[in-house]
């Protein structure tokens, strides 16, 4: 299949997909969201494929975040409804997908992007990584699983205080408290990312499969369904709308 905002690479058993749009930081909009789902589905299906990498293109950033712009006048209906299948179709897809995922974090990792590599199996990140969810500075909160996984990686206690500062925390901090695996120099990272892939893709599939599911059970519960809704109702928010503008307009935002 042709991508425009992908680019997906087989090398024996492992396979690496690669977020292109360097342009925008490799933030995440619908199409590209549709193209990670589209890609994932064909490497679950491809039996050759053992382990995969996901990473962005260029030495700045994973994913800085999501496409602001394109959700800026939703209201909570098309908010939540951008959450749900957002969910539905890529973080909850990778989260259970029964080959395993690992994020190569070469940079910045915030918003969505963080939600997106937490969605992986493992994550491992370059010493220039930085890492955060700032969606409380929009008047918004984590829609695409952050308030859910962030918890469950690294505790109740640091989840807060990432969330609610909105603040970004350099990669060895993040190896502190167990938001990633690994860090390595940005030289090394995918190296280091492919001899963990090779290790694992020569392990049973159907063993690693089951696996994968039998953790995810030790992690289920309701609260996804809680923030979907809370993430669509701030969207009819004065602090969302404000929150936003000043994003937009590269200004510091005024709550009242």
């Amino acid at each position: 299949m042709n991508y425009q905002n992908i680019i997906v690479e087989a090398e024996g058993k492992i396979a690496t997909v690669i977020i292109n749009r360097p342009q925008s930081l490799n933030a995440l909009n619908s199409q590209t969201i549709q193209e990670l789902s589209d890609a994932f589905s064909e490497l679950e299906a491809d039996k050759n494929i053992r382990a995969i990498i996901l990473t962005g293109s260029g030495e700045k950033s994973f994913v800085a975040g999501a496409d602001i712009k394109e959700f800026s006048d939703f209201g909570t209906a098309a908010a939540e409804e951008l959450a749900r299948k957002g969910q539905s179709i890529l973080f909850d897809k990778i989260e259970n997908l029964s080959k395993p995922v690992i994020a190569a974090v070469n940079g910045f990792a915030l918003g969505g992007g963080l939600e997106l590599a937490m969605a992986c199996h493992i994550r491992y990140a370059s010493e220039n990584a930085k890492l955060g969810l700032p969606e409380v500075t929009l008047g918004l909160i984590p829609g695409y699983g952050g308030t859910q996984r962030l918890p469950k990686l690294v505790g109740k206690g640091f989840a807060n205080e990432l969330i609610l500062s909105a603040k970004m925390i350099p990669a060895q901090r993040a190896k502190e408290i167990g938001l990633v695996n690994e860090v390595f120099s940005l030289e090394d990272l995918l190296s280091k990312t492919k001899e963990l892939a090779t290790l694992i893709s020569q392990n049973s599939p159907l063993g690693i499969a089951k696996a994968i599911a039998a953790v995810n059970l030790a992690y289920t519960n309701k609260g996804f369904e809680t923030e979907i809704k809370s993430f669509g109702e701030l969207f009819e928010m004065e602090d969302k709308k404000e929150g936003v503008a000043a994003f937009l307009e590269k200004r510091k935002p005024s709550f009242k």
